[in-house]
């Protein structure tokens, strides 16, 4: 998804009155244009792979923030970072599987850990638990 999409989405947020939502999606679209002025500075354009790294990102700052918010007692809170958390998961991308990670571990010529790590981040980015790639590669 572009920063556009994103924007179209926050307005129909608003529409439905779902401050939650708008919330979510207000933080994802700021990291999104700072991370859009980083890469034109360096001359490179933003790809998915980029976007799911933001997303990503804020799932696990939104997180740590609902467990503070947890270890407080503050209920309403949580339940807030709870939507707003559901908000943001929409968008990731479909993660693969165990199986078809290890699918594609088979399918390469060379199965080192180095190779495996390397063709992963680079081919699957995003997509591909990097944990769970080396847990399937120790098995196989």
């Amino acid at each position: 998804m572009r920063i556009e999409d994103f924007k179209k989405v926050k307005i129909e947020a608003m529409k439905a009155r779902d401050k939650d939502a708008v919330t979510a999606l207000n933080a994802v679209i700021n990291k999104l244009m700072l991370a859009g002025i980083e890469k034109k500075a360096a001359g490179e354009e933003m790809t998915d792979a980029d976007v799911t790294k933001i997303l990503q990102k804020t799932i696990n700052e939104l997180t740590e923030e609902r467990e503070g918010f947890v270890k407080a007692g503050r209920a309403e809170t949580v339940a807030s970072l709870d939507n707003q958390l559901e908000t943001v998961k929409k968008y990731l991308p479909k993660m693969m599987t165990e199986d078809e990670i290890r699918e594609v571990i088979l399918s390469l010529p060379d199965k080192s850990v180095p190779f495996v790590m390397k063709h992963f981040k680079a081919e699957y980015a995003g997509k591909a638990d990097m944990k769970l790639v080396g847990e399937v590669l120790k098995k196989i």
